[in-house]
């Protein structure tokens, strides 16, 4: 709709988002609850970048010292409404203020409801407003009153509602419906109807009888009892009529032009501390594309909102400074770089970032680095750009600029560092000394944040609004690369992401320090980053051979497997369809297509479910005679073997290195686990054999061998250690089989006499119970019921009271703070913990104690990672390490060391953390991964 006002039914959308399904959450500066807030500038941000309002207000109910005029005739208006909960008022504040800041005017009256408010500017406008139309935003069913040909209601649970749309739902005319709701009630508002009157009833009589007048004109035409409801509910009627009836002839100044939406006079400052006090990220971002929208269409916007336009002279594009007062400067000569090596020297500290051709390292060419050592100020040294008169010829910038990054004295920040050193690495500087990432502190202050993207916290914690990479390069088909970017385009964008960089240090250093996170931070997440960056580096030796021969069997095998399948099908079926799989399983015999008439596991809203818990419960089940669900299992495993694993690591395999360069991503995860992409190699599937035989395709280089170590049981010995539990503890220190252990324990039963089944129940819940294991969870697991389940979680309970104590600490630590520590003080946030929803609080419950154990274990491997590292260049200098899948480390080495590098990695990975318990590692020497055990 063109020229439009958009009116907000404020509270109803307040409820709305409070109550919608989203997770809880606090604010990380206040602690305060903010999830209603977020909610309703979702609702507010998505509306005007959807709608594009030219008005946009929102009404209020607004009680008086008597509440309102409606509570004034029936004291039993809307008396069935429970209190609000605690957390709603502050929180309803919270969106005043953010609408003040939005200029988005806020209407109400004392003792008037938003109903009323919101009828008399639509009855106003529609009336007095040639052209301008309005749509009202509310769940509210009596606001359909006011519906016309120039007004609509828009339900966000229902959509829009039009005169047509409201006869079709309601049945009658949109002018009819206070004649249906006088008759039938509005239980929301505790509005009584007349017995035996219904919406349908009530639409029905209503388009016989043209009115409520016109039914009891002809109520002698009514059965005896409707007759007797009706003569019997006239007062209520009545009644009721007063209190749905909609005031439209409200006494109150609004003008139209108060409300037009108006991006470019927000005030970004204001808007931005507010975000940061909420951890608000996307809303500051949101509101500047907001922003750049309005100008593109050829508004007039604030000039400081974006900061200073460095124009293209060739007038194909420009871009803005996210500080307008910032200098940013070319280096143009090697005598102004050496200028700025010795201004560098004096400062001790300096900030860099590289620009690329691309994102992979090892492919991409250098196109330039960007320098900063004081804020405000920074530089930029191309060395590709479109005019080669103007950039510096690289060997010359590596070899002024090599001194200063490889001064072990002079502390270097960078934002995602292990890329800047190992493209400064290809050019032949090795970047040293004290290494700080500010997207380490990033995630080091809060680890739940969503995303670390330097432009996102440049705008959520400095409020700086970044110049994007894709007003220079574009995206999609059309991207080019950044050696083609005009130096007067390149050098502010450069430039502004080492300042920025420098700022967010300056920011978050004593962020981390006030958090009590400096060791984390020094000791384990920043020597991590060049560890990394030299194991992405070296990267790992795949034979595409290998996986070509596994591939080929494997294709074999699915090929079979499709006759079996149609074999064992009572019909034609496609086994990678999962809708004629489910016709297959579940259709009667005699339907078309036929089945085999099993019943349904679950269903989804799409017909039955044939996922992978479906198929197992199928293929366990003994009535279930058919072979087909295991057929199709077996099928699915080795197809995405193929797929997943055997095509995509060959396409992964770098053709001059001939290894695979993996990513590890030191922010991916809140429990400070590493993962891995590009591709993901710490999910190659183990459990099976035929999974585990494509790490044979992974081999180390020509005269040297693999040594592989993991941890043995390291989150049951981190668990014994924390929760301090003595029987968990003597059996560690036995060298018992724990498992075994626990099961003689918990079963009451000498250790050797422990069944197979025994130990198989106390293995799952060793392993689950810091994951908040339950009976019905560990009854799926054992195929058992949930009442057995439940005692053997009890009895385990009941044996380990250190383990309960402990679960209950983490818990109530999360209770009582909002968040968790790890072994090294690593915290995570527990955002859904004072939820008032007790399923998702209990989720909460079970992460809090999940993320202490998972987290405590990461900060071992981390630490492990870094010691190994440290020292191996002692023992050999040729060995490296090049992999790490969850508690597992690969080095590779030289043969003629690798039982010395063995007994190297075991010691330093044992000796990694000080436990009250012994770390147990497992370590071999073979020719490929597989062969590891």
């Amino acid at each position: 709709m063109s020229e439009t006002l958009y009116i907000i039914d404020g509270y109803s959308q307040f409820f709305r988002a409070y109550y919608a399904r989203r997770p809880y959450q606090t604010s990380p500066v206040t602690g305060e609850p903010t999830k209603l807030v977020a909610g309703f500038a979702d609702i507010l941000m998505s509306l005007i970048r959807n709608e594009s309002p030219t008005w946009l207000a929102v009404a209020l109910d607004v009680s008086g010292d008597k509440g309102t005029f409606r509570s004034e005739i029936d004291a039993d208006y809307k008396g069935n409404r429970e209190e609000a909960p605690d957390d709603f008022g502050p929180q309803v504040d919270r969106c005043f203020r953010m609408l003040e800041l939005l200029n988005i005017p806020m209407i109400g009256i004392e003792g008037v409801e938003a109903d009323d408010v919101i009828a008399t500017i639509a009855r106003r406008i529609s009336k007095q407003s040639d052209g301008v139309n309005v749509r009202i935003i509310s769940s509210d069913k009596d606001l359909t009153q006011v519906v016309n040909d120039r007004v609509e209601l828009f339900d966000p649970s229902k959509g829009v509602r039009t005169p047509s749309d409201v006869f079709k739902y309601e049945g009658v005319e949109p002018h009819h419906v206070l004649d249906i709701l006088s008759l039938m009630g509005d239980s929301v508002d505790n509005i009584p109807g007349i017995p035996g009157i219904g919406p349908k009833t009530a639409a029905k009589l209503v388009l016989q009888y043209g009115s409520i007048e016109g039914i009891y004109e002809h109520i002698e035409e009514m059965t005896p009892k409707r007759r007797e409801n009706l003569e019997g509910g006239l007062e209520r009627m009545e009644l009721n009529r007063e209190l749905v009836r909609l005031k439209d002839d409200l006494d109150f100044d609004f003008p139209l032009e108060s409300a037009r939406i108006d991006p470019g006079s927000l005030d970004m400052v204001s808007l931005d501390a507010f975000c940061r006090e909420l951890g608000f990220t996307r809303l500051p971002t949101q509101l500047r594309e907001l922003i750049s929208r309005s100008m593109s269409a050829g508004e007039v916007a604030d000039p400081d909102a974006f900061g200073t336009l460095w124009a293209d002279s060739t007038g194909t594009g420009s871009v803005r400074q996210a500080d307008p007062d910032a200098k940013y400067e070319l280096v143009g000569s090697v005598d102004a770089l050496k200028t700025l090596v010795d201004s560098i020297r004096s400062t001790g500290r300096v900030s860099f970032d590289v620009e690329t051709t691309g994102l992979d390292v090892m492919r991409a060419n250098l196109c330039g680095i960007a320098i900063s050592h004081e804020v405000g100020k920074a530089f930029y040294i191309p060395v590709r750009s479109p005019s080669p008169a103007d950039h510096l010829d690289e060997s010359a910038v590596v070899k002024e600029i090599r001194g200063v990054l490889e001064d072990p004295t002079i502390v270097k920040i960078a934002h995602n560092a292990k890329f800047d050193i190992k493209m400064l690495r290809r050019v032949g500087i090795r970047v040293a000394g004290p290494i700080k990432d500010t997207m380490i502190a990033s995630y080091v202050v809060n680890s739940t944040r969503s995303r670390h993207r330097m432009d996102d916290l440049a705008l959520g914690l400095l409020g700086l609004n970044c110049i994007p990479i894709s007003s220079l390069i574009g995206s999609g088909a059309n991207q080019k690369t950044f050696d083609t970017v005009d130096l007067e385009l390149a050098v502010p964008y450069a430039a502004e992401d080492a300042d920025i960089t420098l700022r967010l240090w300056d920011f978050l250093e004593p962020e981390v320090a006030q958090l009590d996170l400096v060791d984390l931070m020094d000791e384990v997440e920043l020597p991590l980053v060049p560890v990394l960056a030299e194991m992405e580096y070296t990267g790992v030796r795949v034979d595409p051979d290998e996986l070509d021969r596994q591939r080929v069997r494997l294709e074999e095998a699915l090929e079979q497997l499709r006759g079996e399948i149609l074999n064992s099908a009572p019909g034609p079926l496609n086994p990678d369809s999962p809708k004629q799989l489910a016709a297959a399983l579940f259709n009667d015999p005699d339907a078309d297509p036929p089945g085999l008439g099993l019943t349904p596991v679950k269903k989804r809203k799409t017909g039955p479910s044939t996922d992978q818990e479906v198929l197992e419960k199928l293929d366990r089940d003994p009535e279930v005679t058919t072979p087909l669900p295991g057929l199709v299992l077996e099928y699915r495993q080795l197809a995405k073997l193929v797929s997943t694993y055997l095509v995509s690591l060959k396409e992964s395999i770098n053709p001059d290195t001939h290894r695979i360069h993996s990513k590890f991503n030191q922010v991916g995860t809140a429990t400070g686990r590493l993962s891995s992409n590009d591709p993901n190699l710490q999910n190659i599937p183990i459990r099976t054999e035929t999974g585990r035989e494509i790490r044979r395709a992974f081999i180390p280089e020509d005269g040297f061998q693999f040594v592989t170590a993991d941890y043995s049981q390291v989150e049951l010995r981190l668990l014994a250690h924390l929760a301090d539990d003595e029987g968990l503890q003597s059996a560690f220190h036995a060298g018992e089989d724990i498992h075994q252990a626990v099961a003689a324990e918990v079963f009451g039963v000498p250790i050797e006499e422990v069944t197979k089944d025994q130990r198989s129940a106390a293995k799952m819940v060793n392993f689950g119970i810091v994951y908040g294991v339950t009976p019905y969870g560990l009854a799926r697991r054992l195929d058992q019921d949930v009442a057995r389940a439940a005692r053997i979680i009890s009895d385990y309970k009941s044996r380990f009271k250190g383990i309960e104590t402990f679960l209950e600490s983490c818990v109530d630590e999360a209770h009582e703070n909002g968040f968790v520590q790890t072994m090294r003080g690593r915290r995570r946030q527990i955002n859904d913990i004072q939820s008032p929803n007790r399923q998702t609080r209990a989720m909460a419950e079970r992460l809090a104690i999940n993320s202490v154990v998972q987290g405590s274990a990461a900060d071992l491997i981390k630490i492990a990672m870094i010691d190994v590292a440290n020292g191996l260049q002692d023992v050999d200098s040729r060995a490296r390490l090049i992999l790490q899948v969850h508690d597992e480390l690969v080095l590779e080495c030289p043969q003629e060391s690798a039982e010395e590098v063995r007994s190297f990695l075991v010691e330093r990975m044992e000796s990694a953390m000080d436990l009250s318990v012994p770390l147990l590692v497992d370590a071999s020497i073979s020719d490929n991964w597989f062969e590891a055990k």
